[in-house]
């Protein structure tokens, strides 16, 4: 296609169709990292987990393939630098963990859930992107810059696998083919082992959030990418918020949605690929919920699951924005580049999320 027919809002309505696929695939099939965690710590079902690694396979490989066909440069997104800021990836990554499980699922589930009609998502939702925004620019953002982004390793080189291979001597273009078939294929591989995903449900969710990932890239990597823009000259990705290339990723957004509705008359805020995508996963998750009879409204069962839902909100906003992602925007959109900082972030997310269901467990157990 050529770019120049591209316009802005092509990529935003084509981000909202990729939201709405992910939101209602995921309403459908269960799809969630927190559920997936959840099922594999408290009763040994590793169902869930099979089908998040079935995501992250397919998002990994189809990433590595729009790279070889030169449609994808993942050296273009957030994620890939050679500045790597492990103590950010770690912190947030711990507080997202902790906040995902406080507020019954991760950012994107969230989503989801307002889509179903639960009205704790609805409080999840507002408080979870104030939290986002007083770490991008508010007082948990002084914070961050100044106590938790400086602590950073500078590697000589990028901090993807592809290019830690080629630094040992491997051709750039076939180092990162091996990689993508090696990270991508072993993942496949093990999330296809068992007989239970296998089954088609599985099956279904995982495959539509990973491509639903590389099918953002190539959107807003490949057509929403103009190397030289007419006006500033300068390179350009479309209705991006970041100014890079982007993918599914569900913190942020939900900070620059909020912003967009409180300042709808500031001309300078558009409608984006991020908010357009946040949207579409909740449209999504409406359709479907309703096709299927399961749209129903929950509320909260008393002060105290308010209380620990507002707190997991916060801190999935402030650990999303530190960590540079979510369970979606790093667990799967970023280890589809196969970046370090992204591995960190989701192990620290998923240690984040079992402490403390630990912890909840423990508790009435000990009160008791």
């Amino acid at each position: 296609m050529d770019h120049a027919l591209v316009s802005a809002s092509t990529i935003v309505w084509l981000g909202f169709a990729i939201g709405a696929a992910f939101g209602a695939s995921s309403q459908r099939t269960g799809f969630c990292t927190m559920g997936a965690v959840s099922d594999a710590v408290n009763i040994g079902d590793w169902t869930r987990m099979r089908m998040w690694a079935l995501a992250v396979a397919l998002a990994t490989l189809g990433t590595g393939a729009l790279h070889a066909l030169g449609l994808f440069d993942p050296a273009k997104t957030l994620y890939t630098g050679a500045r790597l800021p492990w103590l950010s990836h770690i912190v947030g990554g711990l507080a997202f963990g902790v906040g995902m499980t406080l507020a019954s699922g991760c950012a994107g589930k969230t989503l989801i859930r307002i889509g179903g009609g639960n009205l704790k998502s609805v409080v999840v939702f507002v408080f979870l992107a104030i939290g986002a925004s007083m770490t991008l620019r508010g007082l948990t953002g002084v914070w961050r810059v100044e106590f938790l982004d400086p602590v950073a390793l500078q590697l000589p080189h990028g901090q993807t696998l592809p290019a830690f291979l080629a630094a040992a001597g491997m051709e750039a273009g076939k180092a990162s083919l091996a990689a993508s078939a090696l990270a991508g294929g072993g993942l496949l591989a093990w999330a296809l082992a068992s007989r239970d995903a296998r089954h088609p449900e599985v099956l279904l969710g995982g495959a539509i959030v990973g491509l639903a990932v590389v099918a953002g890239w190539y959107v807003n990597g490949h057509l929403g990418h103009i190397a030289e823009h007419p006006d500033t000259l300068e390179e350009v990705f479309l209705a991006t918020n970041s100014g890079r290339a982007e993918s599914l990723s569900f913190v942020a957004p939900q900070a620059f949605t909020l912003e967009l509705l409180l300042l709808w008359s500031d001309a300078n805020r558009q409608m984006s690929f991020g908010i357009a995508s946040a949207l579409g996963v909740i449209a999504g998750a409406a359709a479907m919920a309703l096709a299927t009879g399961s749209f129903r409204i929950e509320s909260f069962r008393d002060p105290a699951d308010l209380v620990r839902h507002i707190a997991g909100g916060l801190l999935m906003g402030f650990g999303g924005v530190t960590a540079l992602g979510c369970t979606l925007g790093q667990g799967v959109s970023g280890l589809s580049t196969l970046a370090l900082g992204a591995a960190i972030t989701t192990a620290a997310i998923i240690a984040g999320a079992v402490a403390t269901m630990k912890l909840q467990y423990w508790l009435p157990t000990r009160a008791g």
